[in-house]
Protein backbone atom coordinates (compact mmCIF):
# COMPACT_ATOMS: atom_id res chain seq x y z
CA UNK A 1 0.00 0.00 0.00
CA UNK A 2 2.64 2.62 0.44
CA UNK A 3 3.92 1.91 -2.81
CA UNK A 4 0.53 2.38 -4.32
CA UNK A 5 0.23 6.34 -2.68
CA UNK A 6 3.86 6.62 -3.64
CA UNK A 7 3.09 5.93 -7.22
CA UNK A 8 -0.44 8.20 -7.20
CA UNK A 9 1.48 10.95 -5.32
CA UNK A 10 4.12 11.28 -7.55
CA UNK A 11 2.17 11.46 -10.56
CA UNK A 12 -0.12 14.45 -9.04
CA UNK A 13 2.94 16.66 -7.84
CA UNK A 14 5.10 18.86 -10.14
CA UNK A 15 8.12 18.09 -7.49
CA UNK A 16 7.95 14.08 -7.20
CA UNK A 17 11.16 13.96 -5.48
CA UNK A 18 9.77 15.55 -2.07
CA UNK A 19 7.27 13.05 -2.28
CA UNK A 20 7.69 10.88 1.36
CA UNK A 21 5.50 8.21 2.57
CA UNK A 22 5.69 6.44 5.90
CA UNK A 23 4.04 3.51 6.92
CA UNK A 24 3.09 2.72 10.37
CA UNK A 25 1.35 -0.98 10.87
CA UNK A 26 -0.84 -1.69 13.72
CA UNK A 27 -2.56 -4.58 14.54
CA UNK A 28 -5.79 -3.79 12.88
CA UNK A 29 -5.08 -0.29 11.49
CA UNK A 30 -2.11 0.84 9.27
CA UNK A 31 -1.32 4.71 9.36
CA UNK A 32 -0.10 5.51 5.67
CA UNK A 33 1.78 9.81 6.33
CA UNK A 34 2.00 11.47 3.04
CA UNK A 35 4.55 14.55 2.96
CA UNK A 36 4.82 16.51 -0.31
CA UNK A 37 6.57 19.62 -0.68
CA UNK A 38 4.51 22.82 -0.05
CA UNK A 39 3.80 24.31 -2.85
CA UNK A 40 2.02 20.58 -4.01
CA UNK A 41 -0.13 20.13 -0.92
CA UNK A 42 -2.87 21.59 -3.00
CA UNK A 43 -2.78 19.22 -5.79
CA UNK A 44 -2.72 16.34 -3.34
CA UNK A 45 -5.68 17.59 -1.34
CA UNK A 46 -7.50 18.93 -4.28
CA UNK A 47 -10.62 20.76 -4.63
CA UNK A 48 -13.06 20.45 -1.28
CA UNK A 49 -10.72 17.43 -0.82
CA UNK A 50 -11.74 15.46 -3.51
CA UNK A 51 -8.40 13.87 -4.53
CA UNK A 52 -7.44 12.88 -0.65
CA UNK A 53 -11.13 11.24 -0.81
CA UNK A 54 -10.40 9.37 -3.82
CA UNK A 55 -7.26 8.29 -2.50
CA UNK A 56 -8.66 7.06 1.19
CA UNK A 57 -11.33 5.81 -1.51
CA UNK A 58 -9.30 3.36 -2.91
CA UNK A 59 -6.81 2.74 -0.01
CA UNK A 60 -9.63 1.22 1.69
CA UNK A 61 -10.71 -0.97 -1.05
CA UNK A 62 -7.01 -2.18 -1.18
CA UNK A 63 -6.82 -2.59 2.67
CA UNK A 64 -10.54 -4.71 2.60
CA UNK A 65 -8.40 -7.02 1.30
CA UNK A 66 -6.01 -7.65 3.89
CA UNK A 67 -8.68 -7.54 6.04
CA UNK A 68 -6.89 -4.38 7.40
CA UNK A 69 -8.11 -0.47 7.75
CA UNK A 70 -6.21 2.47 6.36
CA UNK A 71 -5.50 5.68 7.90
CA UNK A 72 -4.32 8.53 5.25
CA UNK A 73 -2.56 12.00 6.81
CA UNK A 74 -1.69 13.88 4.73
CA UNK A 75 1.14 16.28 6.25
CA UNK A 76 2.01 19.90 6.07
CA UNK A 77 5.26 21.37 6.43
CA UNK A 78 5.22 24.73 6.70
Amino acid sequence: MKEFVEFIAKKLVDNADAVDVNFIEGKSTAIIELRVAPEDVGKVIGKSGRTANALRTLLSAVASRHNQKVVLEIIEEN
